[in-house]
């Protein structure tokens, strides 16, 4: 057993196709301006022949090689996944099976945009009480294969992507680099997002979601400082998930959070990447340097479900 966790190193990794508004526009009725002023996305990237479990490789791959570990002292691994179009065997084995890693606990989890902090939150716990030595968890989503591009009000939105951290224990002494994992959900507003069938779309109540996410979710953010003991104000950074720049500037807001607090907005290079959007926006910072090692980051996924989740981490 552990008193604490964090994160070692971080990975990520997208698609080399880049999707402009421009290109949509040329086959569905939308334009630049209205995208950018609705959602706040220029473009997107698209996987051509990749699946989930290729790019969760990818992005894990950068994150070992990053973090100074092998394959070998990997014992957990756990993608989460929305679009994997597949069922069985789980992206996790296929990581696991491509990396080399032996035997490992490996199991995907599904709460759509909040489920990297779900993940990690699982992965902490893990090695906290002794079930692990090092965790590998992986936000990688393919959105693409469950987007409707004939249908404007969700095509503009997903992009696919991937991102990794590793995550391991503190020595005795040292202070927790992950706090207390803050979740919940809002299941009686489930059906505001869907991915259902067997041939699925995404289908969304956007305006449902909007309200929750701009009303609701600012106090279980702050409340979320509070478990780690942080108040908005001693933020180094803000990384929610990257939904709507609208919903992101209203949660900012809230927080009070000041100028000088570095507020992720990969959305608009990236578009909405539900599980990977945290992770992938965290590492962008990371490997910019925007963000000094040991600083505090408060993460915040929201989405399908409806789900939440947060904590405030030590940056690697």
């Amino acid at each position: 057993m552990t008193a604490g966790t964090r994160i070692l190193a971080m990975g990520h990794y997208q698609p080399s196709r880049v999707v402009t508004n421009d290109d949509l526009a040329a086959t569905i009725d939308t334009n630049d301006e209205w995208i950018k002023s609705r959602v706040g996305i220029a473009e997107r990237r698209i996987a051509d022949g990749e699946s989930v479990a290729d790019m969760a490789t990818f992005a894990a791959e950068k994150a070992l090689a990053a973090s100074g570990l092998t394959a070998a002292d990997i014992d957990l691994v756990t993608v989460a996944t929305c679009s994997s179009v597949d069922r069985c065997p789980n992206v996790a084995t296929r990581v696991a099976a491509r990396l080399g890693i032996n035997a490992p606990a490996a199991y995907d989890l599904n709460t759509a945009c909040s489920g990297f902090s779900y993940a990690l939150g699982t992965a902490d716990h893990a090695v906290r009480a002794g079930a692990s030595r090092n965790a590998l968890v992986i936000g990688a989503e393919k959105l693409s294969d469950v987007t409707d591009w004939t249908n404007r009000t969700t095509a503009v939105l997903f992009g696919d992507g991937a991102g990794a951290a590793i995550v391991t224990g503190v020595a005795d002494g040292e202070q927790p680099g992950i706090g207390p994992v803050l979740w919940g959900s809002a299941p009686e507003k489930g059906d505001a997002l869907r991915i259902e069938g067997w041939q699925p779309y995404i289908e969304q109540d956007g305006q449902t979601v909007f309200r929750w996410a701009t009303t609701a979710l600012a106090p279980f953010a702050l409340e979320t400082c509070e478990k780690a003991g942080i108040k908005p104000s001693e933020l180094a950074a803000f990384v929610p998930h990257q939904a709507n720049t609208r919903i992101i500037d209203g949660i900012v807001k809230r927080l009070g959070l000041g100028p000088e607090v570095v507020v992720a907005k990969d959305i608009i290079h990236s578009g909405n990447t539900s599980a990977a959007s945290v992770p992938l926006a965290l590492s962008k910072l990371i490997e910019s340097g925007e963000v000094a090692s040991g600083a505090p980051v408060l993460l915040f996924g929201f989405g399908g479900g409806l789900t939440y989740a947060g904590q405030v981490v030590r940056c690697p």
